[in-house]
């Protein structure tokens, strides 16, 4: 409406030019201008009292002091051009704003509205909200799990990669734990339901999630203050222009039109929003703005080694045989001993074992010194496995020879004769190694704090290319070390998954756990990595550096604008008409900058979303977009 009557205006369509009082006073009037100023201007209006209430100078009053000052010195059509544009700019900045926050909400689509349950012998379909802990849920292949609880029946394999990180799909038989969220990919399986709705597994990561755009990171802040600092700079030159102009009240209007914050002011948040949506599809949750804020800023990594840098679980990585002996014989051997072991390394040496399709032969007096090894007898005779001073109490050897391998080395004998060892060693994780470099490439420092030996830190140092490295630390060290760094001036960020790491985590600027630590650690922690794949965590600093690179940018570009619009408009370059097309224009530019980082969004994606849109309120034909399940409202 607003701009049907400024056409009308631009048209000379037939109107009242002035109204008079007692034929002695004569004012400027415009019915057009009047009606589109009432119907266009209300909300501007109204957000401008709202701020006068509450004693703040917002941009929504600068430009209501704006149309007021044009229509009342006989400007109406400025007054509706201000107007107009205004009220562009208010629509697609709620667009995009929308836009950000739905990418949040699309993640709780992941979530069935009706599921299958069984019911005395039958299958009914039922309403999400009607699964309480103990129903009987039937999931049928590609269908998505909408509860947490163990599998009772069926066999199936599911895509676990949104909740655990896991890229392979997991096998599930009767007794595995399902996941809601997760993706049913074979057969039909039938759950037990323990959690349901916003208690899921998902759902805390939907609460999480939720709670982080609800909060205000400091930058946030700032830029409300910018905002208002802008206000008042082009109310000051305004001021001063009307002053040394004699009274010129179009470029008095022009500097208050052309001074535009929105930019920052919405632009920040919108950034912040869609900062912590990509990283929750990433497979970062973040749990606020200011720790989004805080990892930009990051300058150096701290990295435990067990469970992050590596898998957290002892894995056989060489069978060194004495000369004469066949590998596969020592292997046997060390099996046949350890087949009645509940030992870590007794599990990992049977694993590897197995993997060979070696089978242990039968044992027996088994018995086990803790701390030193086992002894047993099969047919061939009497066995030790254990450690090098379990191999001298036994008379075995007096003495060990040097390994290349920086791991745990189990010795291993058979009737008084050293057959070898076995070195097992916690493996490193394949991204380790691209985090690791992606995080050097941006110029952050590296460091490893870790409890294990100096050998084995040492080598997985080398491996990845770390050249901080601190070895047998104890959970008090590594708290002094990351407090160390920050006396020094460093911005800390600890990754860990233990108990150990709790302290270091919450001290450090940001706490990063992996997906599958400790709840002690992921409590603590200000971001938690689905699943244990490092390199989301990389991914997850380049994408809060990029965030920060996009607020400042739209901070530096808002103030350079102004500045040149202000001169412009106080030199007579520009009229109130083309400072309404800068602010507008300016402010759009800006949103859509930070509107990148919403995930699925471009910058032509974005203008061609809000094309459709404002298409659709004439054709009245709903809007079709790219996003599952997704229908423009």
């Amino acid at each position: 409406m607003t701009g049907l009557c400024a056409l009308a205006m631009w048209l000379r369509l037939p109107d009242h030019t002035y109204v008079s009082f007692a034929d002695e006073l004569f004012l400027p009037f415009s019915w057009y201008g009047l009606v589109g100023l009432v119907i266009g201007g209300w909300p501007l209006f109204k957000e401008a009292w709202r701020s006068i209430l509450k004693r703040r100078m917002t941009m929504e009053l600068s430009m209501g002091i704006a149309v007021v000052a044009a229509a009342y010195t006989g400007y109406f059509f400025v007054a509706l051009v201000i107007t107009f544009f205004v009220l562009i700019a208010e629509v697609l900045e709620g667009m995009t704003i929308e836009r950000g926050r739905r990418a949040i909400r699309d993640l709780m689509a992941l979530l069935p509205n009706e599921v299958q349950l069984r019911r005395e012998g039958a299958v009914v379909t039922a309403s999400i909200a009607e699964v309480t802990p103990g129903s009987i849920v039937v999931v049928a292949p590609g269908a998505r799990v909408p509860v947490d609880g163990p599998v009772v029946s069926g066999n199936s394999f599911v895509d676990e990669s949104r909740i655990t990180g896991e890229s392979m799909p997991v096998e599930k038989i009767a007794g595995s734990f399902a996941y809601a969220g997760t993706v049913n990919q074979s057969g039909a399986i039938e759950i037990r339901a323990e959690r349901v709705g916003r208690a899921t597994s998902y759902g805390q990561i939907l609460e999480t999630v939720e709670e982080a755009e609800r909060s205000r990171a400091p930058v946030q802040r700032l830029a409300d203050r910018l905002a208002g600092y802008i206000v008042y700079v082009a109310l000051g030159f305004a001021a001063f222009e009307y002053w040394i102009s004699g009274g010129n009240v179009s470029a008095t209007i022009s500097v208050i039109v052309v001074a535009g914050a929105c930019g920052v002011a919405a632009g920040t948040p919108l950034a912040i929003l869609g900062g912590l949506g990509r990283a929750a599809k990433m497979g970062a949750i973040i749990k606020g703005g200011i720790h989004l804020e805080n990892l930009g800023r990051v300058d150096t990594v701290v990295l435990d080694k067990t469970g992050t840098l590596t898998f957290g679980r002892p894995e056989v990585s060489a069978v060194v045989a004495e000369p004469g002996v066949d590998a596969r014989e020592l292997l046997e051997a060390a099996a046949t001993a350890e087949a009645l072991s509940e030992h870590p390394l007794g599990k990992a040496i049977i694993a590897h074992a197995e993997a060979q399709d070696i089978r242990p032969a039968q044992a027996q007096n088994f018995s086990y010194e803790p701390g030193r090894g086992i002894a047993a007898r099969d047919a061939a005779g009497p066995i030790f496995v254990g450690n090098e001073g379990w191999m001298q109490s036994n008379g075995i050897v007096e003495s060990v020879p040097e390994s290349e391998y920086a791991g745990t080395r189990v010795f291993v004998a058979r009737e008084g004769r050293l057959l070898g060892h076995i070195a097992i060693e916690d493996t490193i994780r394949p991204d380790a190694r691209r985090a690791v470099a992606h995080l050097k490439q941006m110029g952050i420092e590296v460091h490893l704090l870790t409890g294990d030996t100096s050998a084995v830190a040492a080598r997985v140092a080398a491996d990845l290319g770390i050249e901080n490295v601190e070895a047998e630390r104890l959970p008090n060290h590594k708290l002094e070390r990351v407090k160390a760094l920050q006396a020094s001036g460093k911005r800390v960020a600890m990754v860990g998954d233990g108990i150990n790491d709790a302290p270091a985590l919450a001290t450090a600027s940001v706490g990063v756990a992996m997906g599958s630590g400790t709840e002690v650690a992921r409590e603590k922690a200000d971001i938690v990595l689905l699943g244990n794949n490092l390199t989301r965590f990389a991914e997850t600093v380049y994408l809060a550096r990029r965030t920060r690179s996009i607020i400042w940018f739209n901070f530096a570009g808002t103030v350079l604008v102004d500045l040149l619009g202000i001169a412009a408009a106080m030199t007579g370059l520009i009229g109130p008409v083309g400072a309404s097309v800068i602010h507008t224009g300016s402010e759009l530019a800006f949103i859509l900058n930070s509107a990148r980082l919403i995930p699925g969004t471009t910058i032509l994606g974005g203008l061609t979303t809000m094309r459709d849109r404002v298409a659709s309120v004439f054709t009245g034909k709903p809007v079709v977009t790219d996003q599952p399940g997704e229908q423009a409202r």
